[in-house]
């Protein structure tokens, strides 16, 4: 692997991760003519679509993580250096916030904003944990057992858990801070930030214990 190259094709993907997101939710929010549920719908679709092609196109180059819980899971387990994953994550961070200015600039958005979108309750903090949780354990054993099919399955898990979960399926830090940024259709108040950054990582570390467990017998 090289270091730079790999660092920037998470950073990149991360953007247009971000950008699909967000520039979807604003896309599909103008032409839905206040129907929240084919606005939704919508931005569903996109995202999904979008995170298939990203994963395939970028995996070979750096393993497509633009997630600082996927990144840190490779790191527990060995597989990404520490050094590496702490590179990764800048990446990743810088990515999604430049992702969320350009989806502004494409649609002559203020730049940055602060979103007003609440999501307080305690029911969503447990929508990214198990979001979250189902996240990372669809990759860790789809990449032991079925590595070709990982793309597909991740794109049809976020996608199927943007309609069941009460968070609608962040389950990531990265997108969730530059999410913050954003006072559109995707976009989440910084105040609600810990509730759902705090489910994503037990979510994650919940996954992780779980695989290893499951997994103990194909060491």
């Amino acid at each position: 692997m090289n270091l730079s190259r790999a660092a920037a094709a998470e950073a990149i993907g991360t953007a247009l991760l971000l950008a699909i997101v967000v520039g979807s939710g604003i896309m599909a929010e103008r032409l839905a003519n206040g129907n929240a549920a084919i606005t939704l719908l919508a931005n569903a679709i996109a995202t999904g679509a979008g995170l298939y092609v990203l994963i395939v196109m970028f995996g070979p180059v750096s393993g497509a993580h633009f997630n600082p819980i996927v990144s840190a899971v490779n790191a527990w387990q060995g597989q990404l250096p520490l050094r590496t994953c702490g590179l990764y994550v800048l990446a990743q961070l810088g990515g999604a916030i430049s992702g969320v200015m350009a989806a502004h600039l494409m649609f002559g958005l203020p730049l940055l904003q602060f979103s007003a979108h609440l999501r307080p309750t305690p029911g969503e903090g447990l929508g990214e944990c198990i979001a979250t949780f189902g996240l990372v354990l669809v990759i860790q054993l789809l990449s032991r057992f079925r590595p070709g099919a990982t793309p597909v399955a991740v794109a049809a898990f976020i996608t199927s858990a943007y309609w069941f979960t009460s968070s609608t399926s962040f389950a990531n830090p990265a997108v969730t801070l530059a999410r913050a940024a954003t006072d559109t259709f995707a976009g989440i108040a910084p105040q609600s930030v810990p509730l759902f950054i705090g489910g994503q990582f037990i979510g994650g570390a919940a996954a992780a214990l779980f695989a290893r467990w499951l997994l103990q017998h194909q060491q």
